[in-house]
């Protein structure tokens, strides 16, 4: 074969494997950005493309390290005959293919918001947080703990044990919604860690199955898991003053010293009022950033603007056929809810003095923000607790859109 004619055919091979070599870097690039594009905060994200990036996210370790492979093999097979410029193009071809190798084995949320792997307690006498400030509250058994929320809207999540019930311990400042959930699913023990945002709302991953979980619902979204329920485990957000007083003996997650410093500070609420929301809130008349207090009851959803809830301290409300009693604590910031009646009967329920609890018509018993009655004929009894939580408006219309809104 004449050498002009030689050469042809190895430019020609080496043009070809370039090309091959720059699919699959492309590939692996592909990889890291297209999660990385569509699940990120304050865009949109379609419940088609959402499933789209997580399937790309989920495949991207071994894809992405397959097409690494596939580019070293296509370098070594022309590095001999290629000139300088092809081996360059090809060395940064590979470059770009092994750097989303890696790159799909990191979780960027996490290298914002680490997490707190091994929580430790201290007692509440001992917990150096401010009377004012909220902790989501949690008791099972005996045994009580809280959770200081300054504290969890930087880590999201905290894995943990209370009362020998495995919970995993959830926070998402961007719609204030605070929750706990069971970590036991099909007789399985889960680990969650934080998995990015979905329209605003954060996403939760379990390690043992990589499901991916919506915060804010407990539903799995994708994944083996996908359909499955979390079970929700009760807990209260109150002041921490207000809950000392309650649970002298109770822990406090303690902060973590290497991140404390990025802790949300103490006006946070008013910081992530300012951020754009991803969901239209305009044909319901509700900023989108009114914060409600969202119940669920028999699959009916119900949400009483926050504002409404301090200023009137007591709302006497039906969800379905359950009457409800949502009262405000003797801090006047702590909220709870309960069933408005007991075995059966409805009780009609007073606000007393500010800090003399509340008094049914009935009886004339006197009740106290733990829903007992503490003085009167039915001294003793308890009401049942409903379970409740706060949310940003855009984010409970977005995952409840045919909830009643309480208008007063």
């Amino acid at each position: 074969m004449p050498e002009t004619q030689e050469i042809q055919v190895v430019r020609s091979k080496t043009g070809y494997f370039l090309a091959l070599a720059s699919v699959f870097a492309a590939i692996s690039a592909a990889c890291v950005m297209i999660p990385m594009f569509v699940i990120r905060p304050f865009r949109p994200q379609g419940a088609r493309e959402l499933e789209i990036a997580l399937t790309v996210r989920h495949a991207g370790p071994w894809l992405a390290g397959f097409c690494a492979g596939a580019v070293l093999l296509v370098m070594l097979r022309v590095w001999k005959t290629a000139k300088l410029g092809a081996r360059v193009a090809i060395a940064s071809l590979f470059m770009v293919a092994f750097a989303g190798a890696i790159l799909t084995h990191v979780n960027i949320f996490e290298k914002m918001f680490h997490p707190y792997d091994s929580p430790s307690f201290e007692s509440a006498a001992e917990a150096p947080i401010d009377s004012d400030d909220k902790v989501l509250a949690v008791r099972v058994g005996t045994e009580a703990r809280a959770y200081p929320i300054r504290t969890m809207g930087y880590h999201h999540i905290v894995n943990d044990t209370v009362g020998g019930t495995p919970i995993a311990v959830t926070y998402c400042t961007l719609c204030h919604t605070g929750l706990v959930w069971s970590r036991i699913v099909e007789g399985k023990l889960l680990h969650f860690r934080l998995a990015g945002i979905n329209n605003g709302n954060a996403l939760l991953r379990d390690e043992q199955t990589n499901s991916i979980w919506q915060q804010s619902t407990g539903e799995a979204i994708f994944g083996p898991l996908k359909g499955q329920q979390l079970k929700l485990v009760h807990s209260d957000e109150l002041s921490f003053a207000l809950w000392k007083s309650e649970q002298r003996n109770g822990q406090v997650l303690k902060s973590d010293a290497l991140y404390a410093a990025e802790y949300d500070p103490k006006d946070w609420e008013k910081h992530v009022a300012r951020t754009p929301t991803v969901v239209d809130t305009t044909k319901s008349g509700i900023g989108p950033h009114e914060l409600m207090l969202g119940i669920i009851v028999a699959d009916q959803s119900k949400a009483y603007p926050i504002e409404a809830i301090l200023r009137t301290k007591l709302i006497q409300d039906r969800v379905g056929d359950l009457p409800l009693l949502v009262v405000v604590g003797p801090d006047q910031a702590s909220i709870r809810v309960f069933e408005g009646k007991l075995e059966n009967e409805p009780l009609t329920f007073a606000r007393g003095a500010a800090d003399q609890g509340m008094s049914d018509v009935e009886t004339g018993s006197i009740w106290n923000f733990q829903g007992c009655a503490v003085e009167g004929k039915l001294a003793g009894r308890c009401l049942v607790k409903i379970d409740s939580h706060k949310d940003y408006w855009f984010d409970w219309m977005n995952h409840h859109p045919q909830s009643a809104v309480f208008r007063g």
